[in-house]
């Protein structure tokens, strides 16, 4: 999970742009790019597998309307997403977005996914699925991947003669309209209705896609349901074996460790999902009121080389759309948690109930998972916390809701007997802590010198340097 968001970018440029297995068929770039459908769109947002199609899209679309067309490649954060910010670059009135989608709603610009039909042999399919289901009145529920989208009506026309209680989901991109109705489900893009009186936990679900990160989002937070999968790729089935309790396990190993934290890093993974400022200012005062400090660090794609950067940082939180949020954190110098883990962390009225979330609009008020952050206790009246990762006790810090809502710049300490004032920072904290601070100009203590020509060339080989022979 940790190169699909996060890489050091080494593979982005040693990639060569042709086509591969997974692009559109040179002949057919009509029909994969759906290009009559798509002709009022004027900014082109192509993933990297792609972008070797990207310059002949364009032309043709261009000649056909009559219009600019904009290229976008090489987006800020995941390609799943809409990069809404280069495409205000350009001035472009809306962006049209090729190949897989998280479906994630947008703050600004209207949005037209084409996901590319990539081929489905839709009787194989048909026949896996006999063989995982042989009971006819089982209750499934079929998901896919968003390439795979298109066939799936031929798909239900084969399955839902021979098995009556199967439901198809279906792609939503943005928001739903209207509320949801008892037994409705509404996730990742994906809308659907379940009918048996024991709600979802009676149903098995069926994913027709390769595996990967949607599947994975797919299993945790549908954690009640065994799933199956069919690969499109290899036309091979199977019943999913991956331990949702052992990740689980991990996840909350990592609540664990929010709420050990004294210090924050909040990580901007989007800047184009409809709702990402709301959460930022709210997991900012839910840090505040826990009595944590905050940073909020704009990376980019995040990478265990920048991340270690921030060393006074315990842990970092990132808000980035629900497919992206399951960054695995393993090769980190400091974990990496979701939103709703913080929630789990650092709010006293929020508890675990076994449902995962990993779309941080469930979070925000009015959602379905939004607690109100109770009253602050006094220090008196704290209840002691002890910590289950190092058995010590934890610090409480009850916080006035009026203080809460200073910055946390705004800190000071008395920095001598003058009663001078200094502003103090766990950054500032942390690097008076270290035996090595960098280096130091000693003014006056060196001796002047004139300047001399240094070394020329690269490092690999400086011109200077001769090549001795043993």
């Amino acid at each position: 999970m940790a190169t699909a968001f996060s890489s050091d970018g080494e593979a982005a440029l040693r990639r060569e742009l042709r086509a591969v297995v997974a692009a559109a068929p040179r002949s057919n770039l009509d029909g994969f790019y759906e290009m009559s459908r798509a002709a009022a769109f004027v900014a082109l947002q192509f993933p990297d597998e792609l972008l070797a199609d990207a310059v002949e899209v364009a032309g043709r679309m261009e000649t056909a309307t009559g219009a600019e067309m904009y290229v976008l490649g090489d987006t800020t954060y995941g390609s799943c997403c809409v990069d809404e910010v280069a495409a205000e670059h350009v001035g472009a009135e809306a962006v049209l977005h090729y190949g897989p989608a998280c479906l994630s709603p947008c703050r600004k610009l209207p949005v037209l996914h084409i996901f590319g039909q990539q081929p489905l042999d839709v009787g194989r399919c048909t026949e896996v699925f006999r063989e995982l289901y042989p009971e006819q009145q089982s209750f499934v529920v079929v998901l896919s991947d968003v390439v795979y989208a298109h066939a799936m009506d031929e798909l239900e026309q084969q399955l839902c003669p021979e098995y009556p209680n199967v439901i198809f989901s279906n792609l939503v991109c943005g928001d739903a309209p209207g509320p949801a109705v008892p037994g409705e489900e509404r996730k990742f893009g994906r809308q659907f209705l379940v009918k048996a009186a024991g709600g979802l936990q009676d149903y098995a679900m069926f994913y027709v896609g390769a595996e990967g990160l949607t599947l994975t989002n797919f299993m945790l937070t549908w954690n009640c349901c065994p799933f199956s999968s069919f690969n499109p790729i290899t036309g091979c089935g199977r019943r999913e074996t991956l331990n949702v309790n052992r990740a689980l396990m991990r996840r909350l190993y990592l609540v664990e460790r929010a709420r050990d934290a004294s210090v924050v890093g909040i990580l901007v993974g989007t800047l184009g999902v409809a709702g990402y400022l709301t959460v930022l200012q709210h997991l900012r005062e839910l840090l505040s009121r826990a009595g944590k400090r905050s940073y909020t660090l704009a990376v980019g794609k995040p990478n265990p080389a920048k991340l270690a950067n921030f060393l006074e940082v315990d842990i970092f939180v990132l808000v980035a759309c629900a497919q992206n949020s399951l960054l695995d954190s393993s090769d980190f110098y400091r974990p990496v948690v979701t939103p709703y883990e913080l929630e789990l962390a650092c709010n006293p009225a929020c508890e675990w109930t076994g449902n995962y979330l990993t779309d941080f609009r469930d979070l925000l008020p009015g959602a379905c998972a939004h607690v109100e952050l109770p009253p602050a206790v006094p220090a008196a009246e704290a209840v002691p916390d002890v910590s289950l990762i190092t058995g010590k006790m934890r610090a409480t810090h009850p916080c006035d809701p009026l203080t809460s809502q200073l910055s946390p710049s705004t800190t000071l300490a008395c920095r001598d007997q003058t009663r001078a004032l200094a502003e103090i920072s766990p950054a500032a904290s942390f690097l008076e802590s270290r035996s090595w601070r960098g280096l130091e100009q000693q003014l006056g203590q060196t001796p002047i010198s004139k300047a001399v020509q240094g070394r020329r060339g690269i490092a690999i080989a400086y011109e200077n340097e001769g090549c001795e022979q043993p």
